[in-house]
């Protein structure tokens, strides 16, 4: 599966055109080429954890330099779509790594780190395969009625029930999906996601709220009526902004603080 470029300056405002890349004609080159890995990511030519080609083969099956490869997988790396290891290669990124399976993670231990606290205990209250809404078939790019894998489950935080999630997944890609299945993975779920799917996670959008509970909420949360909750909606993509999840969660934050990282 080679892509030809034939601009040797590999000018930004060449005319030549990737048919497979449907980018404007002064899309710079090196965007032109992380858009060739994107989609080769996205076909599974390369699995979460496998090395992708080294910079000299990929300049050699584009037909550009290696500092024009080097920049597109910069752009990758930074994104945590790739991770470089330092006299290995490049691997592509799985949520199963330290660095990348906190990503998606923002609620904090008020006092010590989320190792201390160890993994999350899930309790799942559910898990079956419905009709979507024309609210969540919105959402998730689905036509109402379609199937979706519905879940809805508890975390506990160091023995206590600090969050309650409730998930819908598109029918089609989540096939199979059971319960003790995502009780019984022992990484995070978008972990599971990728091995037992093949679906990865990219990147996720989020709108956050103060809510109050109604009173089966309070039951599994353990919480008083009136107490303050934080609302968290979730959409996650995979690659080419695919929304392949969303996920309404209502967080406890009298021991735990919500973190977000501003570049």
């Amino acid at each position: 599966m080679s892509q030809n470029i034939s601009d040797p300056a590999e000018n930004a405002a060449s005319a030549a055109v990737l048919t497979a890349q449907p980018a404007p004609a002064f899309s710079p080159l090196y965007q032109q080429i992380k858009g060739l890995i994107l989609q080769s990511l996205q076909a599974g030519e390369w699995k979460p954890g496998e090395a992708i080609p080294s910079e000299m083969d990929l300049a050699a099956r584009f037909r550009v330099s290696q500092g024009t490869v080097r920049k597109a997988i910069d752009e990758l790396a930074a994104e945590n779509l790739v991770v470089r290891r330092q006299g290995k290669g490049t691997f592509v990124a799985t949520h199963s790594e330290q660095q990348v399976q906190y990503r998606f993670l923002r609620l904090m231990p008020d006092s010590g780190d989320l190792d201390d606290e160890g993994p999350a205990q899930r309790n799942i209250l559910e898990c079956r395969r419905v009709r979507a809404s024309a609210d969540v078939a919105r959402i998730l790019a689905l036509r109402a009625g379609d199937a979706v894998m519905q879940v809805r489950r508890v975390l506990s935080l160091g023995g206590v029930p600090t969050i309650l999630e409730d998930l819908w997944l598109p029918g089609q890609a989540f096939k199979g999906l059971t319960a003790a299945q995502i009780a019984q993975y022992q990484g995070p779920t978008y972990a599971m996601y990728e091995v037992d799917f093949g679906v990865r996670m990219v990147r996720a959008q989020e709108d956050i709220r103060a809510v109050t509970p109604d009173a089966a909420q309070c039951a599994l949360l353990q919480v008083a009526p009136g107490t303050p909750l934080l609302s968290v909606e979730r959409i996650a993509f995979t690659y080419n902004d695919v929304p392949m999840e969303l996920r309404r969660a209502l967080y406890r934050t009298d021991s735990h603080h919500y973190r977000n990282n501003l570049n």
